[in-house]
């Protein structure tokens, strides 16, 4: 890629990957699980972090190296991997910096897994969370932090209340009082926003949904700025600026500056942990990148327009979608997602629960399911699904209103979308 291709629609088709002379056009998939050298001291120098270079797949694969750096050009960091799964993107971000006896802080609208990750499981391992309303004034946030806080957790347009986060406000807090700020931008992707032009530290993605596209692969992604100054919190952070005995007494900072974090995550986390991405699936999540500028704002458009006839319907009691002019989170969405607001919605009907399910009973192009974010028209009702083990008071405790109906707008004809929801309605 050349310098003065700077446009981001550009870097989804270029970046990432750069073929010369005689090399194939097309990203190779290498299926290989080792790389070959001459000497022992080549490999030696490896394991040591002197070189840098492949030797077994858990930690580097060309192919997979390859969409890390693409997501990392559009994201415009320093750095990235690719993880198994969003989940596991998320888990690295934390253990790469938090342990036993520390404490997060994070938005309480986050997705569901998620929240069980921080809530449940990290909890078991001895890091704390508090959980905060995204719109948590600053001297809430602040009375949240303890010395032992390590980090700030949102996510761009939540999953499944598709609010959007104020990431410069949280950042500000979190920087005044030394922290980082990691945002999971999965739904806004970096071609609708850049969380680390408004102040985030760490990005993290879950591939699985709008940047993969067409529901192939589970994958993960972790992008670290290179802006957090780690140094300067030196006692906060030691796995960063302390010997890592793991490797021969190497301090990360010292070694690798900016790239500290996202070094750390490949050879401790990934080394330890083995939450690797396949060749091939880093392959399909390539292809599904060369294309997201054009899906994710046909995403977006069609989406405002199916919001648009739902509001108006006697049936629907609710909507929310960033893009309605009328929406509490209009304002930040213009502010963080001027050119759309993914193709994410959710809404509420009047009948009651029974109505909902017989709603998506009748629907025939929508499909019932637990993905979301591809080019397939998806819905999902989280408490007759993915939560239907929580009573009412669990699910408005988790900030998931009972009525509540995720919709996945896809890449199918807008009005084709609303004739099949107008017919479901009035079926059910």
């Amino acid at each position: 890629m050349t310098e003065n291709m700077a446009k981001i629609d550009t870097r989804c088709v270029h970046a990432g990957y750069n073929p010369g002379k005689g090399a194939p056009r097309q990203l190779p998939i290498i299926q290989s699980t080792t790389f070959k050298y001459e000497t022992s001291d080549q490999m030696g120098k490896l394991f040591d972090l002197e070189e840098s270079g492949y030797f077994y797949t858990r930690l580097q694969n060309p192919t997979v190296d390859a969409v890390a750096a693409q997501i990392n050009d559009l994201e415009g960091g320093v750095g990235a991997i690719l993880t198994s799964s969003g989940q596991a993107a998320n888990l690295f971000a934390v253990l790469n910096i938090a342990g036993a006896g520390d404490h997060i802080i994070a938005a309480n609208n986050i997705y569901g897994g998620t929240f069980n990750l921080l809530g449940v499981s990290l909890p078991k391992l001895g890091i704390g969370v508090t959980f905060l309303g995204a719109d948590a004034s600053d001297q809430e946030i602040e009375a949240a932090i303890r010395p032992n806080t390590k980090l700030v957790f949102g996510e761009t347009i939540s999953n499944p209340g598709v609010e959007v986060f104020d990431i410069e406000r949280w950042a500000k807090v979190a920087h005044k009082n030394g922290l980082p700020l990691v945002v999971d931008n999965t739904f806004a992707t970096p071609v609708l926003c850049r969380p680390f032009e408004w102040g985030a530290d760490i990005v993290t993605h879950s591939t699985t949904k709008f940047i993969d596209g067409h529901g192939v692969s589970v994958g993960g992604a972790l992008v670290d700025s290179g802006n957090f100054p780690w140094d300067q919190y030196a006692d906060k952070f030691p796995g960063l600026t302390t010997p890592d005995a793991s490797y021969h007494g190497l301090t990360y900072t010292k070694k690798f500056g900016k790239a500290a974090f996202i070094v750390k995550a490949t050879t401790h986390l990934m080394r330890d942990l083995g939450s690797t991405q396949s060749p091939q699936n880093a392959f399909y999540l390539h292809l599904g990148l060369q294309t997201l500028h054009l899906r994710i704002r046909r995403h977006s458009e069609s989406a405002l327009k199916v919001a648009q006839w739902l509001q108006n319907r006697p049936e629907v009691a609710w909507v929310h979608y960033p893009g309605l002019e009328n929406d509490a989170h209009h304002a930040l969405a213009l502010k963080y997602c001027p050119d759309g607001c993914s193709g994410v919605m959710a809404f509420g009907l009047k009948g009651g629960r029974a109505f909902d399910n017989r709603f998506l009973d009748a629907l025939r192009l929508t499909t019932i399911e637990t993905h979301v974010a591809d080019c397939h028209t998806c819905v999902l009702h989280p408490a007759s699904h993915t939560h239907r083990q929580l009573s009412d008071e669990q699910l408005r405790a988790a900030g998931i209103a009972p009525d509540l109906i995720r919709l996945s707008i896809g890449l199918e004809d807008p009005e084709d979308i609303i004739a099949d929801l107008q017919q479901a309605l009035e079926n059910a």
